[in-house]
């Protein structure tokens, strides 16, 4: 869909006023159908509190979080529906709830699928209740009248770190899928710089062609989500549902980003999570290590880590993180990254971050100590080092 954004008028307009009414982000007797400066402050306090991108302008992905937004929880039964499952507010509330408790609801991603039902049940079993894995008033009450069933460190964090403990500190095996940003299209940002023009879809497949190269080289099963020149450009869920369809171990999706300041610069990396702290405990810490290590070996300002909604994380089942690696806008980033050297030292922080992200944190290693050219020795080897 065409982005809506100010100066537009409409059906779509007076509905999307209607929704911010209701969540009291506009007066409760706002009405027309013009998007006026009120509605975007609106919509930009909505993309804030909801981890999206902050541009003020209703596109696909702020579309559906408004209409996700309509539902609060309580307002209706839940379940789990075949082959087109609920979403809403209220589900994503659920799972937060029960993430809160300890039970394993795996990413609180505003979908009520099976491993959300089964963790209901469960909840319904240990209160008596009927195990049926539907969420009604006898369960939503007792929701509310419980406090956190898990105390001493967050649950999430505790079960998430456990799995990569217990997968082992080699990367050898692992499946890691690549996602080159935008494609088709989507040129995504593109600067003309004398008689040349960088696109950022051109250079982050480029980025991503020698991430996959050094991650098979370590032993990696690596999987593109995209070719150098697609027809089209495929939606940030496809590329979420791809990577769970092959049941990655780890996602990386990999941008360049644009100002119309020329004076901004640096690389920033982003995982999941809420604006009520629930966060993908792996996905920060491999964003932390990823954005350490390419500030050591690249000397790109560092624009730190962040908590991001956007689709492309929530509905990822693995640790993901979102890369921008330097403003193509800015003359300084820019120079750095065309030259091919600048690349692969970027290439070369990813793998070192994905590497610690699997080593116990007690045998972690200084930012920017590992040598990505042993870990192909240690698989030419056939040995991996305990």
């Amino acid at each position: 869909m065409r982005p809506i954004r100010p100066g537009d008028q409409g059906p779509a307009v007076a509905e999307i006023r209607t929704v911010l009414a209701g969540l009291e982000l506009l007066p409760a007797e706002a009405g027309g159908d013009d998007y006026d400066a009120q509605t975007e402050r609106a919509v930009r306090a909505f993309q804030q509190s909801r981890g999206l991108s902050v541009d003020g302008r209703v596109g696909a992905e702020t579309w559906r979080a408004l209409d996700a937004a309509r539902w609060r929880f309580g307002a209706r039964a839940l379940y789990h529906a075949v082959p087109e499952p609920l979403t809403g507010e209220d589900v994503r509330s659920l799972q937060e709830r029960l993430l809160e408790m300890g039970y394993d609801v795996g990413r609180a991603d505003a979908i009520y699928g099976i491993r959300t039902s089964r963790a209901v049940a469960q909840f319904q079993r240990e209160m008596g209740l009927k195990p049926d894995g539907s969420c009604g008033p006898h369960t939503v009450n007792a929701l509310r009248r419980l406090g956190r069933k898990v105390v001493g460190g967050r649950p999430q964090w505790l079960r998430e770190s456990d799995a990569i403990r217990q997968a082992g500190p080699t990367l050898i095996g692992r499946t890691v899928v690549i996602d080159p940003g935008h494609g088709g299209t989507d040129p995504g940002v593109v600067v003309p710089d004398g008689t040349l023009r960088w696109s950022e879809a051109d250079l982050v497949h480029d980025l991503a062609s020698r991430l996959e190269g050094r991650l098979a080289a370590a032993g990696v099963r690596v999987q593109l989500t995209r070719g150098p020149s697609p027809d089209d450009c495929l939606p940030d869920a496809d590329r979420a549902q791809l990577a769970n369809s092959l049941g990655a171990d780890v996602f990386i999706s990999l941008h360049t980003d644009g100002h119309a300041n020329p004076e901004a610069e640096g690389v920033a990396t982003y995982h999941y999570g809420t604006d009520n702290g629930v966060t993908s405990a792996t996905g920060e810490r491999l964003a932390g290590l990823v954005q350490r290590e390419i500030v050591a070996r690249t000397g790109l300002r560092d624009c730190r880590t962040h908590a991001k909604a956007w689709e492309l994380l929530r509905l990822t089942r693995m640790p993901a993180v979102r890369v921008e690696v330097g403003y193509l806008t800015s003359p300084d980033d820019r120079a750095r990254l065309v030259d091919p050297r600048f690349r692969d030292r970027v290439v070369e922080a990813i793998v070192a971050g994905v590497q610690r992200m699997y080593l116990p944190i007690e045998r972690d290693v200084p930012t920017g100590s590992i040598d990505v050219s042993e870990l192909r020795a240690i698989v030419a080897a056939g040995t991996v080092v305990d």
